[in-house]
């Protein structure tokens, strides 16, 4: 579905990525790992729109999609969410989700005054689905509560409802599970895994919690320093030389080893 090739994007002397080749099938949980500063955030913004990159190639089911903006990805079904939520603190959870499709009929002022059962048709739809939506993410029963009030997990429930409001192919999880307790993690991971099997939804999941990533993807992509580094089952690329050296850096590995062969 995605097919990112020779990716360069630089801020002056610094590679944030660095000639970055990978492809996403559809249909997949990819997960994306790798250490801090790795640019794997960094390759999520080009790749969705939200910067513009140096050089290389991003093409989603064969189209050429480099540099285009979030909303023209947007309406080809590319979406993401991000580390630090952001909702509209003062709307309540259903009204929030009610704001995601585009162009609706009410945003005119001539529907407005002159269409106003159009309007009210095209809302009662809308809520009928934001509805649907919080119970399949199980936090119907925070429909009328302010944003601002849910928790940070719930807060990410809610970024992943966004996307089920419109005709999403491929969404990209900028770290779903940061600052998220486990049993809403795992309300999380349920989600997602029935979005991809019930609604045939293609993630792109960045997480630093190997539990998770384990549970829900394959394959695992592993960066480093603007580059792919590895790929494969997360056993693979846990066990993957390069990917203990990113890590652990080359001293700390090799004091690592001395002390498993003296043992």
């Amino acid at each position: 579905m995605i097919v990112v090739d020779g990716l360069h994007k630089h801020f002056g002397g610094f590679h944030a990525v660095d000639g970055a080749s990978l492809s996403i099938a559809e249909r997949s949980i990819t997960g994306l790992i790798g250490p801090n500063g790795a640019g794997k955030t960094t390759l999520f913004n080009v790749i969705a729109g939200r910067l513009k990159p140096t050089s290389g190639r991003v093409s989603m089911a064969g189209e050429d999609i480099t540099g285009l903006t979030p909303h023209e990805l947007f309406h080809k079904g590319l979406l993401r969410t991000f580390q630090i939520a952001h909702e509209f603190g003062s709307m309540s959870c259903l009204e929030n989700l009610m704001t995601v499709p585009g162009a609706q009929l009410g945003e005119t002022l001539w529907n407005a005054w002159f269409r106003r059962g159009a309007v009210a048709a095209e809302e009662a739809r809308l809520r009928d689905k934001a509805q649907e939506v919080l119970k399949f993410l199980t936090i119907d029963h925070l429909a009328d509560q302010k944003a601002s009030q849910i928790s940070g997990g719930q807060k990410k429930l809610l970024e992943l409802g966004r996307t089920m409001m419109v005709d999403a192919k491929i969404v990209f999880l900028d770290e779903v599970g940061a600052g998220v307790n486990r049993t809403l993690l795992n309300t999380i991971g349920d989600a997602i895994i029935r979005l991809n099997e019930e609604r045939g939804y293609t993630f792109c999941v960045i997480e630093h919690d190997m539990d998770f990533i384990g549970r829900l993807c394959n394959p695992v992509i592993c960066m480093a320093e603007g580059k792919v580094l590895a790929e494969g089952t997360v056993e693979d690329v846990k066990n993957d030389e390069r990917v203990i050296e990113a890590y652990l850096g080359t001293g700390l590995k090799n004091k690592v080893k001395a002390e498993v062969a003296h043992a």
